[in-house]
């Protein structure tokens, strides 16, 4: 990311509604590539114990079929990238990275007792202009998709940044003698992106099933089952059931979970039962060296020993 943009040999690598927006703002692409980082590695880590566990989005803008047909999956990469779009240029604003937006707008009203605004807030409305324009390109453009899957990329994009600006909150820093709060300095913060993930991830398991139907006038998402609650703002939306993510199968995306260490002792989607889906699991041992004993030293240091014991792995056959 400290890489400076170049327009010509950059840019042009994106969709042509990104191509423009990447050339009248060659100074925020760091922290969209940074969010792109981001997305990956928070989306590995909050499936790493799923069946699914996300692998596939390392091959990004690449996809595969379970982040391309309008799966449960995509409903929750698709949040999940435009909240980490916005979520980094917000950040970005509020550290100077970025020279046509500073902090947020401190709010009207004092922030409580003892409190006064000040600091620097993450600025919550740019990154959502800014982010929506770059998350939102391919998906509104484009001849891959069909209009179904561009309405509930488009939908999905939409929640993730909901989840966000939901998250922006009043943080203070205390100042007074001997660490008392009798002044607080306060401004407006996002949450961190584990908690955006996070509560994501509930949005996920609860995705309603849609399909994209003539409503009146025009189509919209509407849910497939006639007893599902109505779609809001709030939901994940998603078009086909997944598969079971248990056996390799390419043209479902599916890479199975053979060789997926499991938790013996789980009983959650970590169990070998669920992850392994029945076909049981080997057991390996092997002896690992780690840093043991430790203690500190005056001044100022920590001298450990190393030690190495056996532990045991459970790996789906």
């Amino acid at each position: 990311t400290g890489v400076s943009w170049n327009e010509s040999q950059h840019c042009r690598l994106l969709v042509p509604e990104q191509l423009q927006l990447c050339r009248r703002n060659l100074e925020v692409m760091p922290s969209i590539v940074r969010a792109a980082r981001h997305t990956q590695a928070l989306c590995q880590q909050s499936f790493a114990d799923m069946r699914w566990n996300c692998s596939s989005i390392q091959r990004a803008p690449r996809f595969g079929p379970d982040l391309l047909k309008g799966t449960r999956e995509a409903a929750f990469v698709y949040a999940l990238a435009a909240a980490t779009i916005a979520h980094g240029i917000a950040r970005a604003c509020a550290s100077g990275e970025l020279p046509l937006c500073s902090c947020g707008p401190g709010p009207p009203g004092d922030p409580g007792p003892g409190g006064r605004w000040g600091g620097c807030g993450d600025n919550l409305s740019y990154g959502l202009q800014l982010g929506a324009a770059f998350a939102d390109g391919s998906s509104r453009s484009g001849k891959s998709g069909t209009h179904g899957s561009k309405a509930m990329n488009l939908h999905n994009s939409a929640v993730g940044r909901t989840v966000l600006s939901d998250s922006l909150d009043t943080k203070c820093k205390c100042h007074g003698v001997s660490g008392s709060c009798s002044v607080k300095t306060c401004w407006k913060g996002l949450s961190s992106l584990d908690e955006i993930a996070s509560d994501l991830k509930s949005k996920y398991l609860a995705a309603i099933k849609v399909s994209h139907r003539l409503v009146g006038p025009r189509k919209q998402l509407m849910p497939k089952d006639v007893d599902a609650r109505p779609v809001t703002e709030a939901d994940l939306v998603y078009l086909i059931n997944s598969p079971d993510y248990c056996t390799p199968n390419l043209q479902l995306g599916s890479l199975g979970t053979q060789d997926r260490q499991c938790n013996k002792s789980s009983v959650g989607s970590a169990s070998c039962a669920l992850l392994c889906c029945g076909r049981g699991y080997n057991t390996y041992t092997e002896e690992v060296e780690e840093r043991c004993h430790c203690r500190y030293r005056w001044c100022c240091s920590v001298v450990c020993r190393r030690c190495r014991r056996r532990v045991e792995r459970h790996v789906c056959k």
